[in-house]
């Protein structure tokens, strides 16, 4: 996978080389052939011009990817890609004028510098060197903003895809750490509402234990997915009613509100289990009389509505804390981000709400 990589990126090079080379040797044809000196030596300059641009180019990649100018900062790279452009179109201009002294391939305004009357020969080939690195200097100056924008632009997104799949990843671990509490959580309370039947009623107690498998089997296959269809979680949350009714007896009154046209919308599993623990917990078992556990389900607009009401007070948020409120909202935040909402609030003087909204279009992790 990685060589396939490596021989992509090396085609995409050589690819971007011959364009713009070629592009270079299209346009100079184009004003030789405007201004009528397209002739055999003019093809003869253009090919060493751009032998020796692929080599002089391809020699400067080399010599950026030894010295790693492109991991250093910003101002070192503008001072080395500075310096690296001037040194190889010095020599780039050096090696086509000898190229073409040698091959009497000098244009009439070169040779008429060369052979100037009262200029040491030497001087005026350093300044025909220096007019010609001037054009090699522009090329390569060009070429070097292209390739350092390229991988800029392909850095940055190397960097954004790492960020966003190091976030998914930590969504996914967080989700499995809440996972990881929702069942001890659970499985602890029920042991409780078991031991409390053990001495009074152990046919209570043996039926709460096929209650309590009847739950594990569900949450065991629940554990699996990230959304469950409601219709499954509900039969999660009557079986854990069923259960706590054998400890309760009397003292706790079951309703179900459920719109038949939400049962097979996904919910989080374990969430609408965790709300009536909550209700249980920190509502009907601090009333000496009981109360009532309340669970509904409608659509509104774009989103449905889970709600859990149970008999009790808030107190000062007291039903909003430990573990099963916090998780709520942490796992809401993880899979929908923003278009998930939830809320608990005293809707009267005996009742509290838990009430969840979550979004139907666009369902799963939100990755945002």
């Amino acid at each position: 996978m990685t060589l396939g990589r490596e021989y992509r990126k090396k085609s995409l090079y050589w690819t971007f080389q011959l364009i713009g080379w070629g592009s270079f040797a299209l346009i100079n044809a184009f004003f030789a052939f405007s201004f009528g000196k397209l002739d055999q030596n003019f093809f003869y300059r253009v090919t060493i011009f751009l032998v020796l641009g692929v080599m002089v180019t391809h020699l400067m990649r080399s010599v950026i990817t030894s010295l790693g100018i492109l991991q250093k900062n910003l101002q070192k790279q503008v001072v080395l890609f500075l310096i690296l452009t001037t040194i190889l179109s010095m020599l780039a201009s050096f090696l086509r004028v000898e190229a073409a002294m040698r091959l009497d391939l000098l244009s009439s305004d070169e040779q008429s510098l060369l052979s100037r009357p009262g200029v040491k020969y030497w001087i005026s080939k350093l300044v025909l060197v220096l007019s010609s690195g001037f054009s090699f200097f522009i090329l390569f100056f060009i070429w070097n903003l292209i390739y350092f924008v390229y991988h800029y632009v392909t850095k940055s997104r190397k960097q954004q895809l790492d960020t966003l799949r190091l976030e998914a990843l930590v969504k996914e671990l967080e989700l499995q750490t809440i996972k990881a509490h929702i069942n001890p959580h659970f499985i602890f309370n029920s042991l409780n509402s078991i031991r409390a039947l053990v001495d009074e009623n152990p046919q209570r107690a043996r039926k709460a234990v096929t209650e309590l498998s009847n739950i594990l089997r569900s949450s065991m296959h629940a554990e699996k997915l990230e959304t469950v269809p409601l219709e499954k979680e509900l039969s999660i949350v009557k079986d854990y009613l069923a259960l706590e009714n054998m400890r309760f007896e009397d003292r706790l009154k079951v309703e179900y509100e459920i719109d038949e046209d939400t049962l097979n919308l996904p919910v989080p599993p374990m969430m609408l289990q965790t709300l009536v623990e909550n209700a249980i917990k920190h509502g009907i078992s601090r009333q000496i009389n009981g109360g009532v556990v309340k669970v509904s389900s409608e659509i509104r607009g774009n989103y449905y509505e889970l709600m859990v009401q149970n008999t009790g007070q808030l107190n000062g948020n007291a039903n909003a804390d430990g573990f099963g409120i916090s998780s709520t909202t942490s796992r809401l935040s993880l899979m929908y981000g923003s278009r998930g909402k939830f809320d608990i609030r005293q809707i009267n003087g005996s009742m509290v709400e838990a009430r969840v909204l979550i979004p139907i279009q666009n369902e799963g992790i939100n990755n945002q």
